[in-house]
Parts: C-alpha cells; structure tokens; sequence
C-alpha cells in the first residue's frame, strides 16, 4: 500500500474540490446576499487541507496501484462530506450540526436526495446552489471528473476509473486512453444538464432555478430549492421536461456517445440493457397510472400526469414529487420504492441495483430452470449475441447477496435506534438505492429521526453509491497484506 501516494492524490481532489466552493461565493454576490465569507472560509479551510496533504507527500514516485484506487475512492468520499458539510455549518441559515450538516453533505455528493433541512424557500440562494452543485459534481462522480485533469499532475487515472464507475462491467472503456474516456463521459453530462436547463427556463422557470433543477435532474438527485419540490410550479410542462431527461440520465452514458457518434436512435433500443430499463418504465408507469385512477385518487389526466412522473422520478433514483405519493393507497407507496431497488442502467447517475446486473440475473434463473430439464446443456449466458463472462455472473450474484444482507443489517439498526419498521424499511431504500425519500417519519424529510440512524444511513448512502464492494473490499484482511 503506497500511503504516500494516496496522501498526495487526496490532497490534488481536496484542492481540486475546494475551488467548487467559489461558485457560491459568484452567487452570494450576484443576489446580495451575506453568505459570501462564509464559502472563502470553507475554501481557505478545504484547499489549506488539501495543500497540506498534497505537501507532505510531494516526493512521493511511486505508481498508483489498484488497491491505492480503492482506498483513494473510498477516503475521498468520506473526507469530501465532511468538508462539503463545512458551507452548511458556518452559515447562518441553515446553520446545522455536525451530524446534519455531514449527513445533507454526504446525500447531495452519492446523489440520494434526503435532506435534513426544512424551510428551503427562505434560505439564500447561494445555500442552495450549494447543494444542487454538490450533487451534480457528485452526479458523474467527482473521481471521474479527476481522472481528465490529474495526468497532467502526473498522477495515473485507471485505477480511480474502475473503483469509482458503477455497475458491474467496470474495465469497458469507449476510448483507449482513460482521459478521452473521462472526457467523453464528462461532454455528455455537460450537454446533458445544458438541454435540460435551457428546456426548464423556456417552461416558465426562473433561470436560477432551472439552472438548480438541471443540476439534480441529469445528476438523478433530487435536491430541489423548494419545499414542494417540482410540485411547486404545478405546470405539466416542466414534469414531461423533468420525465424526459430522468430517463435520458438514467441511461448509459457511453450509449448516449455511441447514439451520437453514430447518428442513430435505433441504438438505444439495441441495447438489451437499455430496452429492459424503458420497459420497465413504461410497464410500471402503467401500472402506477391505473391504480391512481380506479382508485379514484385522482381523474384521468392527473393520473397520467402524477402516475407516470412519480414512477420514473421512484425508479430512476430521482426522488423528485408532485404529490405526497406516502398519501397515496398502501399499495403504492410501497410499489414505487420497490422500482427504485431496479434503479437505472450501469454507467448513469442512477442508483439501486442496476438494469444491467437484473437482466444478467433474470437470464441465470431461466438457465438454472432449464438445466432441471437439461441437466447436461451447456448454456452460455449470452447479450446482444455475445457470451457474457461467467465470471461477472458470479460477481452479480455476490453482489445480489451482499447488498440484501446489508439492507437487512441497517433495517436491524435503524429498528434498534428506535424507528419504526416501515420508517426503517423506507428509509434504508431510500439510502442504498440513492433515492431520497421515504416513508412513514422520513416522508417529508429526515430531521426528525436520532443521529446514530442518521450515521447508518450515511453509511448506507456511501454503500450505495461505491457499490458496496469498493467500500467492503477494505475490510478484508488480504486487501491490506503486502
């Protein structure tokens, strides 16, 4: 393990984050607000860190190994949300607590969307661009977006590359340098959030909340710089924007390359992944909408509008509302966090299990069933024609494992810090998939519930954003033997 060299990486991301925090400060200035000391502090404080870091490692020559990848990715995030807490413990408003203020660092940066912060209506804008940046940066993954500027510090990127990239094909890349990679990845979450903020503004909203909402929508956050959420403007047209580039988020970003590069739409269907991930939006979507409405929740048309927007903002990991969905019949609820364990497609900003690891998964166990069958068939798994690695296969269902054992763990935490089980149940999704909200005392926000489930839940949102072996990989014993 090369300390040294992860001293001096940590350093370069800590400084290379703290100027994120001068944005802020551009903001503070343009609405006239007093929050502008506060963000240089915080600066002063993350860049001297980083400085400090970066300088007691400087000599360091020694290359970047893959363990040194893990243990960076790892250390980063978690040194991230406590500096990233630093804006919302110095300020004013919200002025929180540690544990507050680490707990909404940590659920902007992983993308998950709970807050623990009421009243967003009357805090200064410069606060909010502050969480909606922290989650577009943590969106493509901050590691990612390092990886194009650190070869020019002479630091290797691969390894940061295959620890941070979710989903379970990590070693695929479009170009053959992981710079052009980050980069190209980086182009289109650019153009991305521009559409998207463009298409808010031309809708009705103001440019600094369709700047905001262009943050949360393409980083599938969920953050919102109003207490009703995108329910705040009551305008059709804004839910079909937001619908439209949640789904567009929610897939690959590599195939949103290669539909461009090839000028063809028809790609998207062809991809096995991302057919079964439009499926499942369209079916669930349907399915959402024709309960509202034979449930006479509401008429026709508002249950096409909510049904559909509530179930792809729930599936894709969003977490954006129009409607108090905790309200709506039991089924529902429960119904609509179930989609979030699907999540969106491997290689987006999306969280929960991933398309790609549930279609590998449905193909076993038709395979297993037809070996009772056949018990001496050879049957490759194969996608788009290609026989997929039995080795990735295994790694899928170890993942599969890992990730119920550990959502029962917390739910076991959450219960034991005195939650009940459907606030528990909630709120343990609504971390490990990256979702944001819950049910039960987590419906509206999670300021009310104890500080150690809050800290669990932290964890949960780390897990879920690291994918759970990045992070578990480090409590074996042999990841830190010579």
């Amino acid at each position: 393990m090369h300390f040294s060299v992860i001293g001096r990486v940590l350093g370069l991301l800590l400084t290379l984050f703290s100027v994120t925090m001068l944005t802020p400060v551009l903001v503070a200035l343009i609405y006239g607000e007093d929050t502008a000391p506060m963000f240089l502090l915080a600066f002063a404080i993350t860049a001297g860190s980083g400085a400090v870091s970066w300088w007691l490692s400087r000599h360091s020559a020694a290359d970047l190994r893959t363990r040194d990848g893990f243990v960076i990715t790892v250390l980063f995030w978690l040194v991230l949300g406590v500096f990233g807490a630093l804006p919302l413990m110095l300020s004013a408003a919200p002025h929180l607590a540690f544990t507050d203020a680490v707990f909404e660092s940590i659920s902007g940066l992983t993308t998950t969307g709970a807050t623990v912060i009421g009243q967003l209506d009357e805090l200064p804008r410069s606060i909010l661009y502050y969480r909606q940046q922290l989650q577009w940066l943590g969106g493509i993954g901050i590691v990612v977006i390092a990886v194009a500027i650190l070869p020019m510090l002479g630091v290797g990127g691969m390894q940061l590359y295959r620890a941070e990239t979710p989903g379970p094909m990590k070693d695929s890349k479009l170009k053959p340098r992981i710079t052009e990679t980050a980069n190209l990845l980086f182009r289109v979450y650019l153009v991305l959030t521009l559409a998207c903020a463009l298409a808010y503004y031309l809708a009705g909203m103001a440019v600094f909340d369709a700047i905001c909402h262009s943050f949360s929508t393409v980083a599938i956050g969920g953050f919102s710089t109003h207490d009703a959420s995108l329910g705040f403007y009551d305008s059709p047209a804004i839910m079909v924007i937001a619908m439209v580039f949640m789904v567009l988020a929610g897939l690959n970003f590599a195939l949103h390359y290669l539909v461009w590069d090839k000028k063809r739409l028809a790609t998207y269907w062809a991809d096995p992944e991302a057919r079964l991930y439009l499926l499942l939006l369209l079916g669930g979507g349907a399915l959402t909408v024709g309960y509202l409405y034979f449930a006479k929740v509401y008429a026709l048309g508002d249950s096409l509008l909510h049904g559909s927007f509530q179930f792809v903002s729930i599936m894709t990991t969003t977490g954006f509302a129009t409607a108090d969905f905790n309200s709506w019949p039991t089924f529902l609820p429960f119904f609509l966090l179930f989609a979030s364990f699907f999540g969106a497609c491997a290689g987006s900003t999306g969280g929960g299990i991933k398309i790609s690891r549930m279609l590998i998964l449905g193909k076993q166990c038709m395979r297993e069933s037809y070996r009772l069958i056949h018990p001496n068939a050879v049957l490759p798994i194969k996608i788009n024609g290609r026989v997929f690695p039995e080795r990735v296969a295994d790694g899928i269902w170890a993942f599969f494992g890992a990730y119920l054992a550990i959502y029962y763990f917390i739910v076991l935490l959450l219960l034991a810090s005195g939650l009940d089980y459907i606030t528990a149940w909630s709120a343990t999704a609504a971390a490990l998939n990256n979702l944001g909200p819950g049910l039960g005392e987590v419906a509206a926000n999670y300021a009310g519930i104890n500080d150690f489930a809050k800290w669990v839940l932290c964890a949960g949102m780390l897990l879920g954003r690291l994918e759970i072996f990045t992070l578990l990989v480090l409590l074996s014993p042999t990841f830190w033997r010579s």
